[in-house]
C-alpha cells in the first residue's frame, strides 16, 4: 500500500466478540472445539474449586451440540450498573468480562483471561443459557455470536435449586474437525474430578453405545489413588510414591513423584488451578529446580558424587514420574489456550517448598534416596558420554579469547549458555545476575555490522563478530558444531525499537552465515520487560505496552496505588530484575530462532517456538524467515522496507 493512500480511514476497529471470528486461533486451539469445551468446564469447576458447587455434567448430544451443567450459584442475572445489561448477557457477549479480576467472587480460579466463554460464543452457530437463581428459571440464546433473545424468567425453581447450564453448537468454519477428541476429554475430567476432591464429573455422550454413555468420575482421596493407578504396571522408585504439599499466602501446591527405571515410560502432568499445562511453566521449572538443589546437597553431603560429574536440572526430571497441581491467585499464562504458566513469583515459592520437603525425605530415606541418587548419577554420566562435553579452549590451543567474555564454569554443552548482550552497561548487569555455573556473558558494543548480503568470507574483518565466532568456538558456515562451547547463545538486547533492530542484526548474522547453528536449535532471543508495573506491594512486568495495558486492566479496580516504570535499557535494570525476568531458568522467557523448512524440536523452560522475532502477519503472513529478513535488511528494499514501517506495526510474540 502506497504511503499516500495510508489514512485514518484505512484504520479498522473490531468490536464485540468480531476479534475472535477475525483470528480465533489467536484466542483457542481450533484443531477441535475441545478447547472452547474446557472453557465451558473450567467456568464450572472454579464454582466448585470457591466451594458453590458439587457437581458438573457434561452432555455431548447427537445434534452436535455440547452442554455444561453445574449446579453452582448460577451466573448472575441482574442489570449490570455501569453497562446496562445483565451479567450473563456481558459475560458472554464481551470480551474481557468476568468476576474473575480479582479474589472477591473466586480465590482461585482457572478462567482468569476474561475471554474464555465468550469465545465459545463468538465460535458457535447457537449458545443457549440456562440459569437457575432467586427461585427462577432464566433463558437467554444467541446465534452466531449475537443476542438472539433477551433474558428471560420461563419458570420456577426452590430457591437452593441453583446452577448455570451451557449448550452451544460451535461452528465447523473454525475448527480443522467439529468432531471431539472424546479420550482428551474423558482425560481431563478425570484430572479435574481428582483434583477436586469429592467433586462429581459425569459424561453423558449420546453418541455412544448404550453401555459406554454415562461415564462418571468422584474421587474423596487426592492424586495418591490417580498416581498409583498410573504406574501401576511400571517398576518405580522408591515403593512408596512421594507425596508433598505445602500452603503459602493465597498459593497452594501438591506434589507426587516417583522415578522410573530406564526405558519405562514417563507420565509428567502439571495443574493450575485445575487448568493442565502440557507445556509446563514457571510451576514446573520450580520443581524441577527444587528437587535438584535438594539432590545435590545429599549427593555432596554423602560425597556421592563421581569426579568430574554435576547434575542437572535435566538429569533430575529424566526418568521422573510426577503430578504437580498449584493453586494461585490470578496466574498468568502464555496464550489463551494456558498451555504453559508464565508466572515469575509461582517458581521460587515451590523451589523453595519443594527443596525443604525433599532434603527432609532423601534423609530420612536413605537407602531408598541414594538408589535414586545413583539412577539420576548415572544418567548424567550417560549424557556426559554421548555428549563429549567439549574442554575450554586455552590461549596456548587456539586463538585468545575475547577480553570482554566473561566466561562459566561447566564445560557440558548440556548446560552452557552464552548471553551477547547489548552495551558495556548492560554486560555489567548481565554479569552479575548469571548464573556464573552455567552462563557466560560477552558485551557487544551496540549494532553489528549488517550481514545480510556480505559474503561469508568477509564477514570476520568485523571485530565483534570475529569475537563472536571465537567465543562460541564455530566459524563461519561451519558443517560441524565440535567445537561449540554452548548449548544456547542467546541474544539479549533491550525492549525497546533500537534494541529489536539489534537483535534482528545478529539473528541474520546466525541464519545466514552461521545456519548449521540455527539448524541444530542452539541459538534464541531473550525477552525482556519493557515495563515495570507497580500494583501496591505487588510488582508485574510487560514486554511491551499491550502487556502493560492488560496489566492495568486487570488491576484497575485495585485499592493499591499503581505506577508504571519503562526501563529505557537493560543497564537501568538491577541485577535481580535481570536475573528475574530474562536469565533465570525457572522464570525468563525466551523465543527460539528456527531456520526455514527444520521440524520444530521439543522447547523446555518458558521457552517458545517462533520462526522469526517480527511478526509474520504484519509482514504479509509471511512464513519464510529468509523473505522476511530480506524484506528488513535487504539494500534493494528501502523503499519497500519504509511504506511498510510507516504504514505497519510489528511486536514480539510471547
Amino acid at each position: 500500500m502506497s504511503q499516500n493512500h495510508y489514512t485514518s480511514s484505512s484504520i479498522e476497529v473490531l468490536s464485540g466478540l468480531d476479534p475472535v471470528r477475525k483470528r480465533p486461533g489467536m484466542y483457542t486451539d481450533t484443531s477441535r472445539p475441545n478447547h472452547i469445551l474446557q472453557e465451558v468446564i473450567d467456568n464450572s469447576v472454579d464454582e466448585a474449586l470457591a466451594g458453590h458447587a458439587t457437581e458438573v455434567i457434561v452432555t455431548l448430544y447427537k445434534d452436535g451440540f455440547l452442554g455444561v451443567k453445574d449446579n453452582g450459584r448460577g451466573m448472575p442475572i441482574d442489570i449490570h450498573p455501569e453497562h446496562g445489561v445483565s451479567g450473563v448477557e456481558l459475560i458472554l457477549a464481551t470480551l474481557h468480562a468476568g468476576g474473575k479480576f480479582n479474589s472477591d467472587n473466586y480465590q482461585y480460579s482457572g478462567g482468569l483471561h476474561g475471554v474464555g466463554v465468550s469465545v465459545v460464543n463468538a465460535l458457535s452457530k447457537e449458545l443457549e443459557v440456562t440459569v437457575n437463581r432467586d427461585g427462577a428459571v432464566h433463558r437467554i440464546t444467541f446465534k452466531d455470536g449475537y443476542k438472539a433473545s433477551e433474558l428471560e424468567v420461563i419458570g420456577q425453581v426452590g430457591q437452593r435449586n441453583t446452577g448455570t447450564e451451557i449448550r452451544f453448537l460451535p461452528d465447523e468454519k473454525y475448527f480443522d474437525t467439529p468432531k471431539i477428541a472424546k479420550k482428551s476429554l474423558c482425560d481431563l475430567l478425570k484430572a479435574k474430578a481428582i483434583l477436586c476432591a469429592g467433586l462429581k464429573i459425569t459424561l453423558i455422550d449420546e453418541n455412544a453405545k448404550e453401555e459406554e454413555a454415562v461415564t462418571v468420575w468422584r474421587y474423596e482421596s487426592g492424586i495418591e489413588e490417580y498416581l498409583y493407578d498410573a504406574l501401576n504396571e511400571i517398576d518405580y522408585l522408591p515403593k512408596e510414591i512421594i507425596f508433598g504439599e505445602f500452603k503459602g499466602d493465597g498459593e497452594e501446591v501438591i506434589w507426587g513423584l516417583a522415578w522410573s527405571e530406564v526405558g519405562a515410560p514417563i507420565m509428567t502432568e502439571s495443574y493450575v488451578n485445575l487448568i493442565p499445562t502440557m507445556l509446563g511453566g514457571t510451576h514446573v521449572n520450580g520443581l524441577k529446580s527444587g528437587l535438584t538443589e535438594a539432590l545435590r546437597d545429599f549427593c555432596e553431603q554423602r560425597s556421592l558424587l563421581p569426579r568430574g560429574v554435576r547434575i542437572t536440572p535435566e538429569d533430575t526430571f529424566s526418568h521422573l514420574n510426577f503430578l504437580l497441581s498449584v493453586k494461585m491467585q490470578e496466574p498468568q499464562f502464555s496464550g489463551q489456550t494456558k498451555e504453559r504458566l508464565s508466572s515469575r513469583s509461582i517458581a521460587s515459592f515451590i523451589n523453595g517448598a519443594v527443596k525443604d520437603f525433599f532434603i527432609l525425605w532423601l534423609n530420612k530415606h536413605v537407602e531408598e534416596a541414594e538408589a535414586i541418587a545413583e539412577l539420576v548419577i548415572s544418567t548424567a554420566q550417560a549424557r556426559l558420554k554421548s555428549s563429549k562435553a567439549v574442554v575450554r579452549k586455552r590461549v596456548s590451543q587456539g586463538p585468545k579469547l575475547p577480553g570482554k567474555l566473561a566466561d562459566c564454569v561447566s564445560t557440558d554443552v548440556n548446560e552452557t549458555e552464552l548471553f551477547l548482550v547489548e552495551g558495556d552497561s548492560a554486560g555489567g548487569s548481565a554479569k552479575q545476575a548469571r548464573d556464573r555455573d552455567t552462563q557466560a556473558v560477552m558485551a557487544l558494543r551496540g549494532k553489528i555490522l549488517n550481514t545480510w548480503e556480505v559474503p561469508t568470507s568477509e564477514i570476520l574483518a568485523s571485530s565483534e563478530i570475529h569475537d563472536i565466532s571465537v567465543a562460541i568456538g564455530v566459524d563461519p558456515n561451519d558443517e560441524k558444531l565440535d567445537e561449540l562451547r554452548y548449548g544456547k547463545i542467546c541474544i539479549l538486547a533491550d525492549a525497546d525499537s533500537d534494541g529489536l533492530h539489534i537483535a534482528t542484526l545478529i539473528c541474520a548474522l546466525f541464519l545466514k552465515h552461521f545456519p548449521k547453528l540455527v539448524e541444530a536449535g542452539h541459538v534464541f532471543v531473550a525477552l525482556p520487560p519493557l515495563y515495570r508495573i507497580d500494583v501496591g506491594k505487588e510488582v508485574f512486568y510487560a514486554l511491551d505496552e499491550a502487556e502493560k495495558d492488560a496489566i492495568l486492566k486487570k488491576h484497575e479496580n485495585s485499592r493499591g496505588q499503581k505506577s508504571v516504570t519503562r526501563f529505557k535499557g537493560l543497564g537501568e535494570m538491577n541485577p535481580i530484575q535481570l536475573r528475574e525476568t530474562t536469565m533465570s531458568v525457572d522464570t525468563r522467557r525466551l523465543v527460539q530462532l528456527v531456520a526455514p523448512n527444520v521440524e520444530e524440536k521439543q522447547v523446555t523452560e518458558t521457552e517458545t517456538m517462533l520462526d522469526f522475532v517480527i511478526d509474520s502477519e504484519a509482514l504479509e503472513d509471511t512464513t519464510n524467515p529468509i523473505e522476511v529478513f530480506d524484506k528488513l535488511l535487504a539494500r534493494n528494499q528501502r523503499q519497500e522496507r519504509k511504506e511498510w514501517i510507516e504504514s505497519n506495526h510489528f511486536h514480539q510474540e510471547v
